[in-house]
């Protein structure tokens, strides 16, 4: 077991033998000195884990060595010790980046517990982390085996990000495999229950089912639109689960979260299908047929055209419903369109609802697919998370979140879809008409190389409420971590998809998303 070094300067160190005798007993080794002077010698021949100061020394004082202390070594903890409960004493402590404060008269407890704190925390954290979650390992390896509802599986997908989460800031990393393991598996259990049960919510009215894409502004935001107090709906495309509770850390300042839920999303969970469900208020096959004049099939490239009457779908799901609220439809794509959000603030308060489209993360996941530097900056998905926590701290999207607080304002945060790691691919093939989504398929004459394994098969597109386009139109949805492939070429498109994210498949990162209610603190 490493053996931490602990530095002590103090002007009475003689009387603090017993401490001393104490914390070598537990297995520190402790360096005494009577001087601030004697201390900073000594920081600059040697490292020390630890550092104790007592504040009141004789000569240069604590509150100066600490200054000195930190120009030498800053990320050496430091803890500091005195007699005086002075308010302006402890801010300058503290704005001097001191690890810990101690008032005297102090005993070899309280010692003890500031360096378990400081120096054994993060092991500490670790073996905790990694005991609690093989306790959970095993209750939720023992839920696979039930028959599990939907509500059932929220629960579930909620635990594993939350496990994720756990062991991604542990530093202990032993339980990372035996979690992958394990969240593969719930992948194939939950596939199988979609696969099981999506028919049946689509199609009889009398199923118990969840909250989908087609009614979620009408079961979950139209009841909190109000005249007078503006409603922001905020819907980043392609967010998962785990990075909206890195988001929550950070607007957590400024909102008290009143509902913390999920909803699924509608096969495919692709933005062309998926957003335009959600502001139509319709399923596909609905939209074709009663929207025909702003749908557009995705047959071939044409995906990105869906989504280009979103405001026009949620108009006339208003009309629908008998809504008169007043709605502005932003669609933000780059920076500059983000701050002209922002800038334009108040003039948003005039309306009863409020609909922000943020398109960034799904701009990096094709980046990421694209750019091999991206790749490298998130090879994973610790470091994935990572990236989004740093766009949401430096975006005008949190400026424009604090306008919202500032003002009292209401919140809506969800998304359409989330996304999945494809790491394995499965050989299909179709026409040339074909879509492009490396997820889902839907074509003519679309056929496996392979067995069926990991592949959802629609050959009936109305049994999903899904359109077709022709006759002979079926629908393929990939499981798990797997990914479309042509026969042609097939390697090098392999290498070159191996390893991204993507949606439109079926899975608990894009099925299961979040939906949030907040209100400003």
């Amino acid at each position: 077991m490493q053996r931490f070094t602990i530095l002590w300067a103090d002007d009475e160190i003689e009387l603090l033998k017993p401490y001393i005798v104490f914390l070598e007993n537990k297995g520190y080794d402790v360096t005494p000195v009577p001087s601030g002077a004697d201390a900073l010698d000594l920081v600059e021949k040697n490292n020390y884990d630890i550092i104790f100061l007592d504040e009141m020394m004789a000569g240069m004082t604590g509150l100066d060595t600490l200054v000195q202390i930190k120009k030498i070594k800053p990320s050496i903890p430091v803890v500091m010790i005195t007699k005086s409960e002075e308010e302006r004493i402890m801010e300058e402590a503290i704005g001097s980046k001191i690890a810990d404060y101690l008032i005297k008269p102090i005993n070899p407890n309280q010692i003890l517990l500031s360096i378990k704190k400081l120096l054994d925390n993060k092991r500490l954290v670790s073996e905790k982390t990694n005991s609690s979650y093989m306790q959970d390992f095993r209750q939720l390896s023992m839920q696979y085996n039930d028959e599990l509802d939907f509500n059932e599986w929220s629960e579930i997908y909620k635990k594993l990000v939350f496990w994720e989460l756990e062991i991604d800031r542990s530093s202990d990393k032993s339980m990372e495999e035996v979690y992958q393991m394990q969240k593969a598996e719930a992948n194939a259990r939950f596939s199988d229950f979609i696969e099981d049960n999506y028919a049946s919510w689509m199609t009889d009215p009398n199923v118990k089912k969840p909250v989908m894409s087609h009614n979620l502004l009408k079961t979950k935001v139209f009841p909190l639109v109000n005249s007078g107090s503006p409603l922001f709906f905020i819907l980043i495309d392609n967010f998962r689960l785990d990075q909206w509770k890195i988001m929550e850390d950070i607007i957590g300042e400024f909102f008290t979260i009143e509902s913390d839920e999920t909803y699924f999303s509608i096969l495919p969970t692709a933005t062309s299908y998926a957003r335009n469900s959600i502001f139509s208020g319709l399923t596909p096959l609905e939209m074709s047929k009663q929207h025909a004049d702003i749908w557009v099939n995705d047959e071939g490239d044409n995906e990105d055209g869906l989504n280009k009457n979103e405001d026009e779908f949620l108009r006339r799901q208003l009309k629908k419903n008998n809504l008169q609220h007043k709605f502005s439809y932003h669609k933000i794509l780059n920076n500059g369109q983000a701050k002209s959000l922002v800038d334009n603030f108040n003039n948003l308060m005039k309306d009863d609802l409020v609909v922000v489209v943020y398109n960034f993360i799904d701009m990096l996941s094709h980046a990421r697919t694209d750019m091999a530097v991206i790749k490298e900056l998130a090879p994973d998905e610790a470091a994935y998370r990572s990236i989004t926590k740093s766009w949401i701290q430096h975006s005008p999207m949190l400026d424009f979140l604090k306008l919202i607080a500032s003002k009292n304002g209401r919140l809506v945060i969800t998304t359409d879809h989330g996304m999945v790691k494809v790491k394995n691919a499965k050989r299909i093939v179709g026409d040339r008409n074909v879509n492009t989504n490396l997820r889902y398929k839907q074509g003519r004459n679309l056929n496996l190389d392979d067995k069926r394994d990991f592949v959802i098969e629609v050959r009936k597109p109305e049994t999903y409420k899904l359109p077709s386009p022709n006759l002979s139109t079926s629908y393929f949805f990939t499981t798990c971590d797997y990914f479309f492939a042509y026969p042609n070429n097939y390697n090098h498109y392999v290498s070159h998809y191996k390893d991204t994210f993507q949606h439109g498949g079926v899975s608990l990162e894009e099925v299961i998303i979040p939906f949030a209610v907040l209100k400003a603190k």
